[in-house]
């Protein structure tokens, strides 16, 4: 199966429950969390639309402060109760913006970002999974899931190789953006 590239004018970013609530009990929790970090900034440097989700923030806390800070210009911001990020309101708003590849972030990966992926795929769109930006409690549940991901069609990336894709050459004038964030 062919895979088509990561461009920026049909790419939105999707952070997937960065909760206070959850993230302390992550594998590799300060890890992902600065990865999500850079590709926040990325994303903001590139114009890509951001999404961020909040599974249950009442008993699972709001999104962190440092992942929360970065999300000031997301084009929607959602609480939901459904494990998968898809919900209606941020299909329409992938819909009406004209995104086809939506590249997941978040936790937990065989939960809320499993889900969010296979609906995403099961409704036309290309995902892509940077797996230093995504994280479970165990590292077996995030194997599991990276396995049933990809198998099901999910783009298996990191975040810099994704950022460079978009970028996709070093006389780009974002390339100069971008370059600060992945020395």
């Amino acid at each position: 199966m062919t895979t088509p590239r990561v461009e920026a004018r049909h790419t939105a970013v999707l952070v997937v429950d960065m909760q206070g609530g959850l993230l302390p009990h992550m594998h590799n929790g300060e890890a992902v969390i600065r990865q999500v970090e850079l590709l926040l900034h990325a994303a903001t440097a590139l114009k890509l639309p951001i999404i961020a989700t909040e599974q249950y923030p009442k008993g699972l806390k709001a999104t962190i402060p440092q992942i929360a800070r970065l999300l000031d210009d997301a084009v929607l911001k959602q609480e939901k109760t459904q494990f998968s990020a898809l919900t209606q309101q941020v299909h329409e708003t992938l819909r009406t913006r004209g995104i086809r590849t939506v590249i997941v972030t978040g936790i937990e990966a065989h939960v809320c970002v499993l889900q969010t992926c296979l609906d995403l795929i099961q409704h036309g769109f290309i995902a892509v999974l940077p797996l230093d930006a995504v994280g479970s409690r165990r590292k077996s549940d995030m194997d599991a899931a990276v396995m049933r991901m990809t198998q099901a069609g999910v783009i298996p990336s990191s975040v810099e190789s994704v950022i460079l894709e978009i970028v996709a050459d070093a006389a780009a004038p974002e390339f100069k953006a971008i370059l600060p964030l992945v020395r």
